[in-house]
């Protein structure tokens, strides 16, 4: 290997050494804007580089002041030297020596609204906190936006709910605090029935999930869900979501009323059927009864009256037997002790003819056929 050749390759090696160190400058890596609650608080995220070899953190003092002031420091390890608007409620939660500047602000006021910048100063030992050098980036600062009332939390519905079949309703807020992340509660389940997910949306802004599984039944058909988050320092904010359940096709909405009317009917057929029983056992009853002489001859009676073969009022001794409707046995016994009375006879002139019953009632036979009768007499 000539000397050419090693001197090319010496050149790359000290390159390749001396190259990070050279490449390293004084750089700050800060959110630009950041959207913050009044009375919460915010986390403004944080990174920068130098060109030094890595330090310790405690060589390293981090120092956040106004932009155009740098002596009005609202964060420094030593709090005398804070102004006294923000002391005790700054702090830095990165650490120094892994190049983390990240900065927590609580209990925001309405004008805490920056600009903010970073600056780092190097100790010459851990035992000596003189400086050695120092830088701050005040052109990588932060500004906060103030935000008077919460954000109000967005209720995601993903799919249709299904009467009897799980269902998951999902809540969403996003805020600049992750440190103290907005509790999400739901005004139904219990704990068992939410899961939580908190996940950094973008540097900076933070979005906090709860997501409710349930299943929902007929009742919860039109309910109101609301989902509510509460903030640090206080202040919270809902948003209520109308749940539509549809439901399982089934024919109970058919089969229950056609249960309701077919058993009505068969009650009211057995309540007629009974009844119509009980009237056909009357009248056989009542049959039974008609058929004794007695009450055959009441009919009989009866049936002559309403024909008007009554006997006559002028005469009360004459009565008409009327022996067609009287059984055999019964003829003569019916009519045997009854006297008869001698008829009045007609005028010739009125009736040429007459009857003459004697010969009839002479002739020994006490049957009487009372329909070949013509009665005349003067009325």
């Amino acid at each position: 290997m000539d000397k050419e050749t090693k001197m090319m390759i010496l050149c790359l090696l000290v390159a390749a050494l001396s190259g990070p160190v050279f490449s390293e400058e004084w750089k700050a890596s800060v959110v630009k804007n950041l959207e913050t609650l009044v009375s919460s608080c915010v986390v403004v995220p944080c990174s920068f580089s130098h060109p030094k070899e890595q330090l310790p953190t405690s060589r390293l003092r981090g120092i956040w002041h106004r932009s155009d002031k740098r002596d009005e420091r609202i964060y420094y390890e030593d709090s005398t030297q804070v102004l006294e608007s923000f002391r005790g409620r700054t702090r830095l939660l990165g650490k120094l020596g892994q190049n983390n500047c990240t900065l927590e602000i609580t209990e925001i006021k309405d004008h805490d609204n920056g600009p903010f910048c970073f600056r780092i100063e190097l100790a010459r030992t851990e035992t000596d906190t003189s400086t050695v050098d120092k830088f701050s980036f005040v052109d990588d600062c932060v500004t906060l936006i103030m935000l008077p009332e919460p954000p109000k939390p967005k209720v995601i519905n993903p799919k249709e709910a299904v009467q009897d079949h799980p269902h998951t309703l999902i809540c969403s807020v996003t805020h600049t605090c992750p440190s103290h992340r907005p509790e999400l509660t739901w005004s139904r389940g219990t704990a068992g029935d939410v899961t939580e997910i908190h996940r950094e949306i973008h540097r900076g802004l933070w979005e906090a999930q709860s997501i409710l599984t349930f299943t929902p039944g007929v009742t919860d058909d039109h309910s109101q869900i609301t989902c509510k988050a509460l903030f640090h320092g206080h202040k919270a904010s809902s948003t209520t979501l109308t749940l539509y359940v549809k439901r399982i096709e089934n024919y109970n909405h058919i089969i229950i009323p056609a249960a309701v009317g077919i058993g009505t009917a068969v009650i009211f057929a057995g309540v007629c059927i009974f009844m119509v029983k009980k009237y056909k056992r009357r009248i056989a009853e009542l049959q039974n009864q008609d058929g004794s002489m007695w009450n055959r001859l009441s009919r009989l009676s009866r049936r002559m009256r309403s024909d008007g073969q009554r006997p006559d009022k002028r005469n009360p001794k004459r009565d008409v037997c009327n022996l067609d409707d009287l059984p055999k046995p019964v003829k003569s016994k019916s009519c045997a002790n009854q006297k008869t009375s001698k008829p009045r006879f007609p005028s010739p002139k009125s009736q040429p003819k007459s009857y003459n019953n004697t010969e009839d009632l002479d002739d020994g036979d006490d049957y009487i056929n009372t329909a070949d009768l013509n009665v005349y007499g003067n009325v």
